[in-house]
């Protein structure tokens, strides 16, 4: 006879009494919660579980604390009492001081952490007001804003300002000729070019393509991972469009015939700029041009933002907080390795450490952390300067990748000799990476003693939470996706993404997330990896020790409501490890 199950209390109970989340979704998400130790209102909006505005109503009636419409509020009209490292990191706007009490908004109001260490910078009583998570963080973005000389921003300048105020930066020292800029410089093909750069930001697109064809030009966004077309102008604009991104970031407009690479600093406020990556290819019909957008504000994520399911963020913890040994990150191009790096070396970033990283290229720049553009064309690749950083005295040691037996036999000699090391690879799955390194030649003895954890990742589309739609499967379809009969038992919700999706997303997904695979180097392991053990041996006894694999993560997020099934079979059907 199945145990009954306590009734809901709290906001839980409140999320299902105001109809935001049927009982038994707010159920799994208070259990989820509970059970990673997080509170309630952030594993809702980690996973989009409901609107922003419905879980800040939720909550003022359920503590008792007023809410508030930040998007109405004037920046310039609000306290100024709070250092902006508080706001930031602690995600809380600064409202009104009355008297010896200052009043905040943030999207918790439970949360006693943060409401503590405002109380103590400020030295007075702090008073919360919730806010929609979504609304505070654009109001925070707008507030901090305030302290530049009245600089047009994304969200409240008009395009036309914004568009004359841009500044751009050429990040290379070599500048083309003044003939050639001015030949560049034409005022309609400059506008075009900012408005994209500027309609690629707010989209949150990752990478911006300009495509020349025999008879036409295409500008296309990837966001979310997919590529889509945003634009058509004239093919007989395809050399003036190419010739004005290559004077932004001062390449040699004249060469046309092999590829160039550079970079371009975009600043948009006194507080606020973008780095774009910019690389051209020769074809056919003249230069394809791909921009990278890397904003500097990611460099500074947290682990506990990237998607970890609660066990596999502490194994990354708990390798991180070692002296000495080997942190692998996996997984094909685009799938967030560099940010799983980043967020690792953020943490360890601290006055005690001496952490170098050797990369191609340097994406985001880190304050504290020597960072080093490898440059094979000068003999600088990624074993000459590993071999340099040991004789710098590091701590830590970052190598954007391993791609060679002699990168590969300085980083295992490194982290057996008192030096954590983080490196990635490109392997489908956490079993494949250990053979690939024993393929590159590295002794089987040396990956056992060397190796401390390996992380394969993806990333997968979150749903939006205003249009996703529940969906009826089958139970014995579940059961052939890799749903377990317990969780079968349990019931969950299964949701597909609204095909046209809404004003708030594209086509139904909004955002995305990690999933990941996070196998620890147990002696199980390194058992297997001296006896030469293959990638189904490693696969086998991951799953003895209850490592998820990609596949499992993935369907976790699905019986979330985080994301749908057929986003986890796009992204992880083909790389499945073997049953």
């Amino acid at each position: 006879m199945a145990t009954a199950q306590p009734p809901l209390t709290g906001l839980a109970r409140r999320l299902v009494d105001d109809g935001v989340l049927p009982e038994h979704s707010a159920r799994e998400a208070f259990d989820a919660a509970r059970r990673d130790a997080q509170p309630l209102v952030g594993h809702l909006l980690r996973y989009g579980l409901a609107e922003p505005d419905a879980i800040a109503m939720c909550a003022s009636r359920e503590f008792g604390v007023p809410a508030i419409d930040v998007a109405a509020l004037d920046p310039d009209s609000l306290a100024q009492h709070v250092d902006d490292g508080l706001i930031r990191g602690h995600h809380v706007l600064p409202l009104v001081r009355r008297g010896d009490t200052l009043h905040v908004a943030l999207a918790d109001p439970a949360d006693v952490r943060a409401l503590d260490a405002i109380k103590f910078a400020v030295g007075i009583d702090v008073e919360p007001v919730v806010a929609a998570a979504d609304k505070l963080d654009r109001a925070i973005e707008r507030y901090l804003q305030t302290e530049s000389a009245n600089a047009p921003t994304l969200d409240n300048a008009d395009d036309d300002d914004l568009l004359d105020e841009i500044d751009l930066e050429a990040v290379e020292t070599d500048s083309p000729s003044i003939e050639e800029a001015e030949q560049a410089d034409d005022t309609p093909i400059v506008r075009f070019v900012n408005r994209t750069l500027l309609d690629a930001i707010r989209a949150g697109a990752s990478d911006i393509h300009f495509e020349p064809y025999e008879a036409r030009y295409r500008v296309r966004f990837r966001t979310d991972g997919i590529l889509r077309e945003v634009s058509a102008p004239p093919s007989n604009l395809a050399n003036r469009l190419a010739a004005r991104l290559k004077v932004m970031a001062a390449l040699d407009i004249s060469e046309r015939r092999i590829p160039q690479d550079g970079r371009i600093k975009m600043t948009l406020s006194k507080t606020r700029s973008i780095d774009l990556r910019m690389n051209t290819l020769p074809t056919l019909f003249g230069e394809k041009i791909v921009l990278r957008i890397l904003d500097q504000s990611s460099a500074r994520i947290g682990i506990e933002a990237l998607g970890f399911e609660r066990a596999q963020e502490q194994r990354y913890l708990d390798a991180l907080g070692r002296s000495q040994g080997m942190i692998l990150v996996t997984g094909p191009t685009g799938s967030g390795k560099t940010m799983t790096l980043y967020a690792g070396l953020n943490l360890l970033n601290d006055t005690t450490r001496n952490i170098a990283t050797a990369e191609d290229p340097v994406e985001m720049h880190i304050d504290g952390i020597n960072q080093v553009h490898v440059n094979a064309r000068v003999g600088l690749d990624f074993a000459t300067a590993l071999r340099s950083f040991l004789r710098q005295d590091p701590d830590v040691v970052m190598v954007g990748e391993i791609r060679d037996l002699e990168t590969a036999e300085i980083a295992v000699k490194a982290a057996q000799t008192g030096h954590l090391v983080l490196s990635t690879l490109h392997t489908n799955s956490a079993a494949e990476t250990l053979t690939r390194m024993r393929n590159m030649g590295v002794p089987v003895f040396n990956l056992a003693t060397s190796v401390s954890l390996v992380i394969a990742q993806r990333l997968a589309r979150l749903l939006c939470a205003t249009c996703k739609r529940p969906i009826d499967v089958p139970r014995e379809v579940l059961l052939r996706e890799g749903f377990t009969q317990r969780d079968v038992d349990g019931g969950f919700d299964v949701f597909e993404a609204s095909p046209d999706g809404c004003g708030k997303c594209r086509n139904g997904y909004r955002g995305r997330v990690g999933i990941y695979e996070v196998v620890e180097m147990t002696p199980e392991m390194s058992r297997i990896a001296l006896l030469a053990g293959d990638s189904l041996q490693f696969a086998a006894q991951a799953r003895k020790h209850g490592f998820d694999d990609l596949r499992a993560a993935g369907l976790k997020k699905v019986m979330r409501g985080a994301t749908s099934l057929a986003e986890i079979n796009r992204i992880t059907l083909t790389h499945q490890q073997p049953s």
